[in-house]
């Protein structure tokens, strides 16, 4: 992307993160929660504490980026619109920890985690209170759309289309466990995952609040933003798949072969089991699925897919799918702002080719 893009989404970062320590002082207020509750307010903290501690905020970029599809000057209703975003994100990271018996998240401990220290002798009070700490988030996201500062139809269209987007990802996560089921599930299957599961919170939710928030009709373009979504997704799935086997584990900041051991049929396996020979399978199968998969067979792993050229073809799908995002881009040139229509064609070939 070009630097000017590049510093202006790390503004849009940094007064987000200000506004998100704001929203978090003074959230308690809004709860009619009983004063004895001693378990609220520390609910609370854990999803404050959660919330604050990192995360590159793309989706809050995204957010400003189609709102200056429209105009360039200040909206109403994109803060509230960021907030909401990035309280569904709280969310996903609580119940995505806990599905995945996570300890930690973004260099601290899961809320499932944090969770089970306080309450060694009760894991039922721990799993439900989890479940619970979660589900306060997603309430939250909601409610902090019904309380902002735009227009009442432009609240309702808000909330409509966050209530979407969160059940939608509840159908991905529940399909990305069902994936994994299936022996050797097929390409479409995993665009399906990568669809619901993250494709229409993370973009097609921030491009359609922010078109709402600056007075646009997103409905008017739904199946354009929703091919460009969904492109951008995949590619950004293929990314993450290809660099938990193929990545460089210190600039990413954790080791490699973490969807290997978890059994998960993510893009690189499938392009794996598509290309190796019979002996290299029953290698990639009995690593696949055991917590106990040593980082040497890991490597064997990795060193097979090398051999066989599955990053080169898999850089290559990348590539493609991001082709053909940015070309559904291009043809906002005539409707939209240029500068904010160039932000989105150049965002599906960066998304390829970062290195965490």
């Amino acid at each position: 992307m070009t630097q000017q893009i590049l510093e202006r989404a790390a503004g849009y970062e940094h007064r987000f993160n200000t506004l998100f320590e704001e929203y978090f002082d003074t959230v308690s207020t809004g709860l009619d929660a009983p004063s004895f509750s001693r378990f609220t307010p520390d609910c609370l903290r854990l999803l404050r504490q959660l919330s604050l501690r990192g995360g590159k905020r793309m989706r809050v970029v995204l957010l400003h980026q189609a709102a200056r599809l429209v105009t360039d000057e200040a909206v109403e209703g994109l803060d509230a619109a960021a907030l909401s975003i990035e309280l569904l994100q709280t969310h996903g990271l609580v119940h995505d920890d806990l599905i995945d018996d996570s300890p930690t998240r973004r260099g601290g401990s899961s809320t499932y985690y944090a969770y089970r220290e306080r309450f060694p002798d009760h894991p039922q009070t721990a799993l439900g209170l989890t479940v619970l700490a979660g589900d306060l988030a997603l309430a939250l996201a909601l409610q902090v759309l019904l309380d902002a500062k735009a227009p009442v139809a432009v609240r309702q269209a808000m909330v409509e289309v966050q209530t979407r987007a969160a059940a939608d990802t509840f159908m991905g996560q529940i399909i990305d466990l069902e994936r994994d089921f299936a022996a050797e599930p097929d390409e479409e299957i995993l665009h399906g995952v990568a669809d619901y599961k993250s494709a229409r919170y993370s973009i097609l939710a921030p491009l359609q609040l922010g078109l709402l928030a600056a007075g646009e009709q997103p409905a008017l373009f739904e199946k354009e933003l929703r091919d460009y979504a969904r492109l951008v997704g995949i590619c950004g799935q293929m990314r993450d798949d290809y660099l938990d086997l193929f990545g460089d584990a210190a600039t990413m900041g954790k080791p490699t072969g973490t969807d290997l051991r978890d059994g998960k049929h993510s893009y690189t396996v499938r392009a794996l089991l598509a290309a190796v020979d019979d002996v290299e399978r029953r290698v990639v199968e009995a690593a696949l699925g055991d917590p106990s998969c040593t980082p040497e067979t890991v490597a064997a792993v990795r060193e097979m897919g090398e051999r066989r050229g599955v990053p080169g073809s898999m850089q290559a799908d990348m590539r493609r799918y991001a082709r053909q995002a940015s070309a559904v881009a291009v043809g906002w040139r005539s409707r939209w702002r240029e500068d904010a229509v160039t932000f989105f064609e150049q965002l599906p070939l960066w998304s390829v080719e970062r290195a965490r």
